[in-house]
Order: structure tokens, then sequence, then C-alpha cells
């Protein structure tokens, strides 16, 4: 009888050289596709899911590397638009490149946090946090109600409030 982690571990040496080649197929880059391959098993772990239960190896793995690569391309977009309006910056006000790494990091988790919310609350929620708009503001740029914008903002910060708390 194997254990988990064994059977695990079986089910890493079946496939992952052809998980890796598949990624690297779409991503073009055999780091990027080493780290998405990578998580990709590690989620099969935090998950604990059993190996021996899974009908379809190759359509599962896929999938799994579908969304982290489409995470991965939507962190990258995140970082890029926040780099690019922050070069637009005067120097003297710019962050530093530490504070830079440190800002993009908390995008990423901001972003994170927000994952599976219509984009409409996710943009007011940024709308308000980053840009410092205020609801009435804000509802004008969405074409919003105010009352609107302020149940969009709670389901926001509840979402935010949950990704904390998760372990």
């Amino acid at each position: 009888m194997h254990t988990p982690s064994s059977k695990l571990g079986f089910f890493f040496s079946d496939h992952h050289r052809w998980l890796l080649q598949h990624i690297q197929k779409r991503l073009r880059n055999r780091a990027d596709a080493e780290d998405t391959a990578a998580e990709a098993f590690c989620q099969l772990l935090v998950a604990r899911v059993d190996p021996d239960s899974i009908q379809q190896p190759r359509a599962f793995l896929s999938t799994i590397a579908r969304r982290l690569i489409f995470d991965r391309h939507r962190r990258r977009q995140l970082e890029n638009a926040y780099l690019e309006r922050l070069s637009s910056l005067p120097e003297q006000v710019a962050p530093s490149p530490e504070e830079q790494l440190l800002l993009v990091e908390a995008l990423v988790a901001i972003d994170r946090a927000l994952t599976g919310l219509p984009a409409v609350v996710k943009a007011a929620f940024l709308y308000s946090q980053l840009d410092g708009l205020s609801y009435v503001e804000i509802g004008r740029k969405l074409a919003l109600s105010e009352r609107t914008v302020s149940r969009y903002m709670k389901q926001a910060l509840r979402q935010c409030y949950l990704a904390e708390m998760a372990p």
C-alpha cells in the first residue's frame, strides 16, 4: 500500500515531463514553465488530492496549468500597468525600486484576494483604495449609483477579509 506522498511522487514522475512540455509550448519560456509545473503539483499537494482519484490526469493537470498561466498573465499585466503609471510620476515623488517592489507585491496580493469578483466590483475597490476616489466619484466614473458603489465596496472588503483569514 502506498502512502499519499508516495502516490503523489509516482504521479509526479509519470506526468511531470509531459506537463512541463505542454506548458512550455504555451509560455515559450523554460523557467516560467518549470515554475508553473511545480506550482501545479504544489496545488495538488495542498488540496490533498488522491492521485488515484484522477481519471484523466493530463486533462486535470492541463486545467490547473491553464489557470496558473492565466493568473501569471493577469499579474504581469497588473504589474506592467502599475509600473507604467509610476514611470509617469516626477522623479522626486516616485517610489524607490524597493518601494516599487513592495507596492507591486501588495497589488498582486489584492488581486488574489479579489479573485472571483466581477470586474466592476474590483474596479470600484481599486478606484477607492488606490486613487482615493469618493463613492460619488466612483459612481460617476462607472455609471453606478452611490448605493451600488457602497454595496460593491462591502463585497470587496468582505472578500479581502476572508482571503486574509484563510489558512
